[in-house]
């Protein structure tokens, strides 16, 4: 949708050329290459049975119990790499891919998802400030674009910059997410390594799983700054027209 918001339409609806959109193609580059990087990292360590035997629940119940959390529940839910933890229902939730695979890249991606709740248990500050964002987040990313292009439309200026704040705020959720992310892949690298759930091989393996998953942030903060770049540069172009 941002690709064809951007790529025809500018000003009062006249076709044109926007050369803005090399900043969008850039962008759409590095996340398609952090996606496939992952999906090939977890791929390769799918097939790498863990020498415990245990499986992606079991370890995050063990991971989890050795951090002495115990009023979280370990569920399963549908999907490829859907696995995530829900703060407020206390609940980590671990996709087809984990939950019941004794993979290396499912023990290291469920130990993961208990770095969150350990980020919960201690009120770990990134965390509790990215979950105060969310709202703002949600409705930035959904409203920014539609506000911005209406007020090039409308040539409202106070528009546009509204769009631009609005796009701020996913943005700064994104920012935010970074140390949320690679903090919680050393709270379970730690605690595998510590706890010898993964032996020294395998915990090679971990590291490149959540390294990879890591990078997939990092091009995500990439692809959005320069799309608000891009949006800064189309609204001084609009200023000079």
């Amino acid at each position: 949708m941002l690709l064809s918001y951007a790529g025809s339409y500018y000003g009062y609806g006249r076709m044109y050329y926007d050369p803005t959109m090399i900043l969008a193609l850039i962008g759409l580059v590095l996340t398609m290459i952090a996606s496939s990087r992952v999906n090939a990292t977890f791929a390769k360590y799918n097939k790498v049975r863990c020498m415990a035997g245990l499986t992606g629940a079991q370890a995050a119940e063990k991971v989890l119990h050795m951090a002495g959390i115990y009023d979280v529940r370990v569920e399963h839910v549908s999907g490829k790499l859907t696995d995530h933890y829900d703060p407020r229902d206390k609940v980590l939730r671990l996709s087809d891919s984990t939950y019941g695979s004794t993979s290396v890249a499912a023990v290291c991606v469920a130990a993961h998802e208990c770095g969150h709740a350990m980020q919960d248990q201690k009120q770990y500050g990134p965390l509790v400030l990215r979950s105060t964002l969310v709202p703002a987040a949600n409705l930035g990313s959904q409203l920014a674009w539609p506000v911005f292009f209406a007020g090039l439309i409308f040539s409202l200026r106070p528009l546009v910059t509204v769009g631009i704040v609005l796009f701020c705020l996913a943005v700064l959720f994104q920012l935010v997410t970074l140390p949320v992310e690679f903090n919680a892949s050393s709270r379970a690298l730690e605690i595998l390594d510590q706890g010898g759930i993964l032996g020294s091989q395998e915990m090679d393996g971990a590291r490149k799983v959540l390294r990879a998953a890591a990078m997939t942030y990092v091009a995500a903060l990439a692809s959005s700054l320069l799309q608000l770049l891009r949006l800064i540069l189309i609204a001084r172009r609009n200023d000079r027209d």
